[in-house]
Parts: C-alpha cells; structure tokens; sequence
C-alpha cells in the first residue's frame, strides 16, 4: 500500500541533510538502474540543482553515489555517448563534496576523444563547453562562432510568442551555460532578454510550472525580476506537490517540475524540497487544478482568419466572449504580469503576416 505524504508542518520537518538523504537515495538507488539513461538523467538534475545552489546535502547523503563513482570510468568508456551526464554527475558530485578527481580524468578522456565534436546541437556543444570549463579543460577544435550563433537565436522575441516548447527550454539553457548558472553575467541584449519575457508569458497562460521555473531562474541569472505574480504563482504550485512513496508506485510522474519548482524556491531564498521525504521509491505529482487556456485562446484567434488583430485592446472584448471564466481568468493576469504582454499578444496573433505563399 502506497503512503501519501502531505506538507509537513514547519515544526516538524526533517533537518535538511535529512530530507536531502533521503531525496538522493531515492534517486540514486530506488527509483530506477544506474545502466538506465533515464537514471543518469534524473541524477544529473538533482545533483545540478543543490551544486548551482550551493546546497550541500552532506557526506552521508552522497554516499549513494559510491558505487557509481567508483566505476564511473568504466561506463563512461563503454557508454561515450553518454558522456555529459557521467561528466556533469561526476563534477557535481565533487564540488558537493565528494572525495575524488575523477572528473577532471574524465574530462581529458573525454577531450582526448574529441566527444563534443560528435555534437550536432550548438546547444549540446555550449554544455560541453561549460562542463570542460569547469576544470579548465578546451574541447578539440572549438568553434569560435558558437557563442555568436546562439546570441542570434536568442535574440528573435518572435520565436517565443508563439507555443515552441523546445525551443523556449532552449533558451533557457542557453541562459544557464552562459552565466555558468548564475556565477556571471550572460550578458544579454535587449531581445534576448525580451524572448524571456515572450516565453514566461506563453508559460505562465498555459500554467506549465516546469517552463515557468526555468524561465524565471534564467531571468534572475540574466539581471532581470520576473513577474511577482509569476513568482507567487510558483510558489503556491510548489507547495501543492504531493509525494507517494512505496516499492510499487509508478515514476511515470512530474518528478522534473517537482525538481525545478524548488530549484526556483531555493533560488529567491525560499525554502527547498520542504516535504517529508522516504527512504524509498517516490514519485511526485503536480497540483491538476489548473485552468489551460491555451487551447482555447488558440482556437479562438484561429477561427478568425483575416479578422484577427494584433492589438491586444480590441481583441480583448472578442477573446471575453469566448473564452471559459477560468481560461480568462489566467490571461488577465497574464496582462496585468508583464508590460511586455501587448508586444507578446502582437506576435502571437500572427495577423495580417507579410509575403505570400506559393
């Protein structure tokens, strides 16, 4: 029978290397295999998260990683497709506090292989890059006009009015390389930083707390303040996690918006991972009582054809007739969150496009 643990009272939560403890071991040994992908994946985030936030679990939390660590060079060699996830893991684990220099060995092997030339993504090459840099490693043949490529990505707002998932984590990622997760300044222009606030707006309408985080993570690494409300809003979705333990339960679950919902928590100096956590299987499931406007908004502006606008004020009283309390609800304070909310609604709408199709 499954256990479901409910927010634990201030007064009586763990200390925090004990809920850490127990938070890795269920990553680390009890969730799934070591030979999995999706293991290194999971363990990647997690360890990610407390190293970005100087959260240190402690010497007894990290010594669910022995084993791994230990043979972490054997894989590597026989999985070099896998190679950032054993480098992040390994470097992570060191700067943690885990005794060792076996990231540093790794990273020449893996230099000496040339493994980010086998990169086709400029985003899997800045990571590459960003994890080599750690311990002052230079990828075979870097490409000086990386960085330059993925400054012009950034830099079209446009691209993240419009629903793109992939490309907006993208961009949040992008963020996260470039300021060495908060250590420096991405220095971003003015779009670049415009696509952030495009992208938290198409996050925020749709409720997805797991992009929302990351975006406003990435806005505080670039200078900027995200939206209160964004922020409030995460706050409350974060809190309304519920966590089920037990040998049997499923991790088909929200585990990664579970992760980064508290990394943005630990970020803004809230607390983190503040739930009663087992020594044992766990998943994590959002709240599902959230309006999704999206749809909706979409097949409205659809169904309009060439009478779409892109001026939010006369679209408003249309989008009122037509959209439920609840979806409405959310895009008014989508409106009221950002005072980049018209420029975003112009391009979303994609009225009167120019150029013709042939």
């Amino acid at each position: 029978m499954t256990n479901v643990i409910h927010l634990t009272p201030p007064s009586r939560i763990n200390p925090q290397e004990a809920r850490l403890g127990a938070l890795l071991s269920c990553f680390a040994e009890h969730r799934r295999h070591g030979d999995d992908v999706f293991w290194l994946k999971e363990n990647a985030e997690i360890l990610n998260i407390l190293e970005c936030t100087g959260t240190r679990p402690g010497e007894a939390a990290l010594d669910a990683y022995s084993e791994f660590y230990q043979t972490v060079e054997k894989r590597l060699r026989f999985f070099p497709q896998y190679y950032r996830f054993f480098l992040s893991i390994t470097l992570d684990l060191e700067d943690l506090g885990m005794p060792g220099d076996q990231g540093e060995l790794l990273l020449h092997w893996a230099q000496a292989q040339d493994l980010p030339r086998a990169e086709l993504s400029d985003l899997q090459r800045m990571e590459a890059l960003r994890l080599m840099s750690r311990r002052d490693v230079t990828p075979k043949g870097s490409d000086p006009t990386l960085e330059e490529r993925v400054r012009y990505f950034m830099a079209r707002p446009d691209t993240f009015a419009l629903p793109n998932k992939k490309a907006a984590y993208e961009l949040t990622h992008l963020v996260f390389y470039l300021s060495e997760y908060g250590r420096c300044d991405p220095h971003l222009d003015a779009d670049a930083k415009r696509s952030l606030h495009f992208a938290g707006l198409l996050a925020f309408i749709e409720q997805n707390a797991d992009l929302l985080s990351e975006i406003c993570i990435a806005m505080i690494y670039a200078g900027e303040v995200p939206p209160v409300l964004w922020t409030n809003w995460l706050k409350r979705e974060t809190a309304l996690f519920s966590v089920t333990d037990g040998p049997s339960v499923s991790v088909q679950d929200d585990y990664h918006e579970f992760l980064v919902c508290n990394w943005h928590q630990a970020l803004i100096g809230d607390p983190s991972f503040a739930k009663g956590f087992a020594y044992d299987r766990m998943r994590f499931d959002r709240n599902v009582a959230r309006a999704t406007p999206m749809r909706e908004m979409s097949e409205a502006m659809f169904s309009l054809d060439d009478a779409r606008s892109g001026d939010w004020i006369s679209m408003r009283l249309y989008m009122e007739d037509r959209l439920s309390p609840e979806a409405m609800h959310v895009l008014e304070q989508a409106e009221t969150s950002s005072q980049h909310f018209e420029a975003f609604f112009h391009g979303f709408a994609r009225a009167n496009p120019t150029g013709a199709l042939h």
